[in-house]
């Protein structure tokens, strides 16, 4: 292994915890929102009682015991510290597939997948089925590096993941993404010269023309309407994030309910989490793990360097086609979706489709990791076999 990738030990600091619990103890609530539902954003009283359970009742040991179970790393590239999971399947000749999360996800997204991919066979899988695992934290969130100057785009971060897996020796290797870890996966592929082969993604990063939206179709009905709610009711924070990163951070990086209100809102909307007419994101995903990753975020101080991705990247995203083989698992809570007749005008290399699973969300890997593992696998065995 390269020398300039040191090991990397996740560890809880005390004095920091004591902050956060100080912190908690002293929040002022906002009045009560005027509806029964979520479409104001997140009810007080289930704020509340997440603020007392975050205070009182959580374990802040979890947050590092569940990434020290794997071997992490960081090294410097375009002098950014950039921080990875990285697990090497007992298989050989396991395929290297580079993981990338999204906002206001984290590397805790794809945690339950890592066995999965690199022990198949105690998942259901065959050995020739296996992964070599590296699963980065994008700059500015987690433990990765901060940017202290623009420019830290897709584009830019597509770059760093190249040299990253030319580090660990991957010259050839497959790659997922979901969220942001979408336009970074697509601007892989798009990139002159790189490693990765093929890739896969939970997100459709499409515009389908005039004359596909003229007479839509079934799929097509569903996905324009999902984007419509998306524009009415769920933009807001881009807006906010892609604008004015910087007046946000103040606000999210003094208060921990209102870090924390900002990301559980996004998980209630973003999962699959209704339940006979009645919204709740532990429907989808446990307490303890939403509020691993809402840690994750207030203990590396990220809320406004994690929002200067949309600053760089949400309003001018690279539509362009995309010949290398791709593959598209839609769930369907995603909050983007997409008919295969879109994706093929976009994907020319379209090996695999899929928007009829039975359940999940925009945090799949949390949601229905089986699901997404099966996605993967399917997907996986055709672009070894274009490959071949």
């Amino acid at each position: 292994m390269d020398p300039i990738i040191s090991p990397f030990t996740v560890t809880t600091e005390q004095s920091a915890v004591d902050d956060l619990k100080t912190r908690l103890s002293n929040t002022r609530l906002a009045t009560s929102e005027t509806v029964e539902d979520w479409i104001q954003g997140v009810p007080l009283s289930y704020l509340s009682e997440l603020v007392r359970y975050w205070r009182d009742d959580y374990d802040f040991e979890r947050l590092a015991t569940t990434l020290n179970q794997y071997p992490n790393w960081i090294t410097s590239i375009s002098d950014l510290d950039i921080h990875f999971i990285h697990v090497r399947s007992q298989h050989a000749d396991a395929m290297p597939l580079l993981i990338t999360h999204g906002w206001p996800g984290s590397v805790l997204e794809y945690i339950e997948l890592i066995p999965r991919l690199t022990n198949p066979a105690a998942h259901g899988g065959t050995p020739d089925q296996a992964f070599h695992v590296v699963l980065p934290s994008l700059p500015g969130f987690g433990f990765s590096g901060k940017p202290d100057k623009p420019g830290v785009g897709v584009e830019a971060i597509a770059a760093i993941w190249d040299e990253l897996m030319t580090r660990l020796g991957y010259e050839n290797f497959l790659a997922h993404g979901g969220d942001w870890g979408s336009l970074v996966t697509h601007s892989l592929v798009q990139r002159p010269t790189t490693g990765c082969a093929a890739a896969h993604c939970t997100l459709p990063i499409l515009a389908p023309d005039e004359a596909l939206l003229a007479d839509p179709n079934e799929d097509e009905f569903d996905a324009l309407s999902a984007f419509q709610f998306y524009q009415e009711w769920d933009s807001g924070y881009s807006k906010i994030q892609s604008t004015r990163p910087q007046s946000l951070a103040y606000g999210l990086a003094d208060s921990p309910a209102g870090q924390l209100a900002w990301i559980i809102e996004k998980f209630a909307y973003w999962t699959d989490c209704v339940r006979h007419g009645i919204r709740h994101p532990e429907n989808s995903i446990d307490r303890d793990s939403l509020l691993d990753n809402v840690t994750l975020y207030w203990m590396t101080n990220s809320a406004g360097s994690s929002a200067q991705l949309y600053w760089e990247s949400f309003n001018q995203p690279d539509l362009s086609p995309i010949d290398k083989p791709m593959g598209l698992s839609v769930f369907p809570a995603e909050i983007m979706r997409a008919s295969e007749r879109w994706a093929r005008r976009r994907y020319h290399n379209l090996i695999h489709f899929n928007n009829s699973l039975p359940h999940g969300g925009h945090f799949s890997a949390m949601e229905a990791p089986d699901l997404l593992l099966k996605e993967l696998r399917d997907w996986s065995q055709k672009a070894r076999a274009v490959a071949d």
